[in-house]
């Protein structure tokens, strides 16, 4: 299913961002969407500042789903579950995608069996802009360390409070343009897997991604990815990750948060951040201070801005700083 946030903090968020629910279309059939547009602006010290109103071809290095539209379709015939979402980026020239495209089957006592395109395991921060708690990603801009979707098969398996999966994909990282493997085994066979585990308000969390040499790379890719979450109270909520690629030169480094979500009122809640990203061999990185308030209008829209500075190093330019608003209506 869609990769949402980590269990502890979730339902801290989801108080302020209002909640996802499906339409029932019939007995089994339901349909969920979203569309989130903003604005934003990044401007680099030395350079010339860039901006966007509602496109996604324009939106600034940082502002990765700003801007998006979102129509999932899903169909329920226990135990056999089958999901296909329709994704856009207003104003890009990739045009409509199909990202998730699967079918699940619950062979019950907790395993469940996925085959066809679905979102990787890896990451913190969600791909959806509805369960991010802040616009832009807190890394990502040099090495690349989280992916997207890819096709395949995985298990997965949930006893309680702990949780694991494994998968066999076509690829790890899409060498062909967004959420797009190789469609092939024998030149890049692509792996995953993932154990988390819940202990009271603490949610540990930790897994790998590897690509083998194909046809598309020169070197294999290996990715582990660590993070915890820990809600203190019912307003604050706390984070933290640890990623680290090696891709072989030029795409090797890794990159960390550092994470604190805060309720103010039932309407009114602000994510603070601090993150870092530093490619090996001399290569660039930077850190990003990253301040995200939001307001729920209603149960269906919320509208929330950011602020983000990054300190460069061994870089084009020295500093710059994000600044978007984005509206966010769901159903």
């Amino acid at each position: 299913m869609k990769k949402l946030l980590p269990w502890a903090w979730a339902a801290a968020l989801l108080s302020t961002l209002s909640a996802h629910a499906d339409v029932k279309l019939n007995d089994n059939l339901t349909v969920s969407g979203y569309i989130a547009g903003a604005y934003t602006t990044y401007s680099p010290d030395p350079g010339t500042s860039s901006d966007s109103l509602f496109d996604a071809s324009k939106a600034p290095p940082g502002a990765g789903d700003a801007n998006a539209v979102d129509l999932t379709f899903t169909a329920s015939y226990q135990p056999v579950t089958a999901v296909v979402s329709l994704f856009d980026f207003p104003g890009s020239a990739l045009g409509l995608n199909v990202l998730d495209a699967y079918v699940t089957y619950d062979a019950g006592g907790g395993v469940t069996v996925t085959g066809g395109k679905f979102l990787s395991y890896l990451g913190y921060e969600s791909f959806y802009p509805t369960l991010m708690t802040q616009i832009s990603y807190a890394n990502g801009d040099f090495l690349g360390a989280i992916p997207g979707y890819h096709s395949g098969v995985k298990l997965d398996y949930t006893a309680g409070s702990t949780g694991m999966g494994f998968a066999v994909l076509d690829s790890v990282y899409s060498p062909y343009g967004y959420n797009r493997g190789d469609g092939e085994l024998k030149h890049n066979a692509g792996f995953e897997g993932y154990v988390v585990q819940k202990i009271g308000d603490v949610t540990l969390w930790g897994g790998f991604g590897y690509d083998t040499k194909g046809n598309f790379q020169v070197h294999s890719v290996l990715t582990l990815d660590v993070w915890l979450s820990y809600q203190l109270n019912q307003a604050t909520s706390v984070g933290a990750e640890y990623q680290h690629k090696d891709g072989g030169l030029g795409a090797k480094g890794y990159n960390w948060l550092a994470f604190l979500g805060y309720n103010f009122t039932d309407k009114v809640y602000s994510a603070f951040r601090i993150s870092g990203e530093k490619l090996s061999d001399g290569g660039p990185g930077f850190l990003k201070y990253t301040v995200g308030p939001a307001y729920t209008l209603t149960d269906h829209l919320t509208v929330r801005a950011e602020v983000s500075y990054y300190d460069y190093e061994n870089y084009t330019v020295d500093s710059a700083t994000f600044f978007g608003v984005q509206a966010l209506f769901k159903f």
